[in-house]
């Protein structure tokens, strides 16, 4: 983390009073529908986030797939280059948004409001935004690359929800030092599986290979098995922990947790020649069941 760009203090952003208020909720709208449109797994878990919580972590999250979709879903006349020079502006325009405290870019101003607010800094941003360049120029990983890009593009993602999880408990970053681990567990644990899900894309449509020595085109279902096997020991890790978080995402954080279970369980049950063809699902009414199920066992 750069000495000029320290870590935002929580509580940086002033309170919103004055003529400027429209404006932050119609960012905060605009944050919460990129993420209605994109995501209807995290848009069930998000709903049960108490507020604020609630909006900052969908400003992040807003601004991680918006990042995205210009490395995954590129104008059908757009180059790598352009793709590159998109995502130069769009970390660019956050850098400037952290220090002012406003963008004219409606996502960006909500995810400054959000970082400003809760302490997310470059030390967690910049590693994002890397993962997402190498996304652009790097079609296969090794098994360094594989955890540079791993903790860039999932457990920093993790690691701001946990501080938007903790921005209003009395001691934030004694907690954040105690639970930081089972916060990357979870988003790596997240990360594996839909690199796993996605097989047949990445590979057949964008052209890129995530795990390190695993052929997509190839994949056998010991593979699947022991790749699904570390996916289990991070779901597990990332569980220990989750009776520890503030009840405001407690539930939240537990339903994502057994949607991604789920997943990892169906993955399991799929032939391996299936996964490369298709892209495994969990169906609308499990995924309810599944949130059912932790709305009744309740904070712990």
């Amino acid at each position: 983390m750069s000495a000029v760009e320290p870590r935002p203090e929580p509580g940086a952003e002033p309170p919103p009073d004055g003529p400027h208020l429209l404006y932050d909720q119609v960012a905060e709208a605009s944050a919460a529908l990129v993420i209605e449109r994109y995501s209807s797994s995290f848009g069930l878990a998000s709903r049960l986030l108490a507020e604020p919580v609630r909006t900052q972590v969908r400003n992040v999250y807003a601004l991680v797939r918006v990042a995205d979709e210009v490395v995954d879903a590129p104008r059908p006349d757009s180059t790598r280059a352009q793709q590159a020079h998109v995502l130069d502006e769009l970390e660019a325009e956050v850098r400037v948004a952290l220090v002012r405290g406003h963008s004219s870019n409606l996502v960006v101003h909500a995810f400054a409001r959000t970082a400003r607010r809760c302490g997310i800094g470059h030390d967690l941003i910049d590693p994002f935004f890397a993962s997402m360049r190498t996304d652009l120029f790097r079609a296969e990983h090794d098994q360094a690359s594989f955890d540079r890009y791993v903790y860039g593009s999932a457990e920093v993602i993790g690691l701001m929800c946990l501080r938007a999880f903790l921005a209003e408990e009395p001691e934030p970053d004694t907690a954040y030092d105690a639970l930081a681990g089972g916060a990357q567990r979870l988003g790596a644990a997240f990360q594996k599986v839909n690199f796993l899900r996605d097989l047949a894309t990445d590979d057949g449509l964008l052209g890129r290979s995530y795990f390190p020595g695993v052929d997509p085109a190839r994949l056998d279902d010991a593979t699947r098995d022991r790749l699904l096997d570390d996916i289990d020991a991070d779901l597990a890790a990332a569980a220990a922990v989750i009776p520890d978080l503030p009840p405001s995402s407690r539930r939240a954080v537990s339903v994502a947790h057994g949607l991604f279970a789920e997943l990892a369980a169906r993955l399991r049950r799929t032939p391996a020649s299936e996964i490369r063809a298709r892209r495994v699902r969990v169906p609308g009414p499990v995924k309810a069941r599944i949130a059912a199920r932790c709305l009744l066992r309740g904070p712990r």
